[in-house]
């Protein structure tokens, strides 16, 4: 049973003997690294940066949803990319447009 499983993997159009399996695996990378980055503050993320991850997050995910043979590695990799750059950018225009008030000092 496992073995047929793990032999209809091996043999998958879109399995490890293809790029269509390693390519989006070592595209994790790329969403890792943008997660590592979530303790880094936030003045120094980049705009440009994280818009063009979001942007490209979403323009792949569509099209990894038309590609034969379907890969959801691929699909899964790139929907990762779009939220985390999102959220990264949400994070640098909250910091940029809505800073937190000053808290008042004590009056002596």
């Amino acid at each position: 049973m496992a073995g047929s499983k793990i032999q209809a993997f091996w043999n998958h159009p879109a399995g490890p003997k293809t790029i269509h399996f390693w390519a989006p695996t070592f595209k994790w990378v790329i969403s890792i690294a943008n997660v590592a980055d979530f303790s880094k503050p936030p003045e120094q993320l980049s705009y440009p940066h994280q818009t063009v991850v979001a942007i490209s997050g979403l323009i792949w995910s569509r099209y990894s949803t038309q590609i034969i043979p379907k890969n959801l590695n691929l699909v899964c990799v790139n929907l990762t990319m779009a939220a985390t750059g999102f959220y990264q950018l949400s994070r640098k225009i909250q910091h940029d447009y809505y800073p937190e008030p000053e808290p008042a000092e004590a009056k002596e």
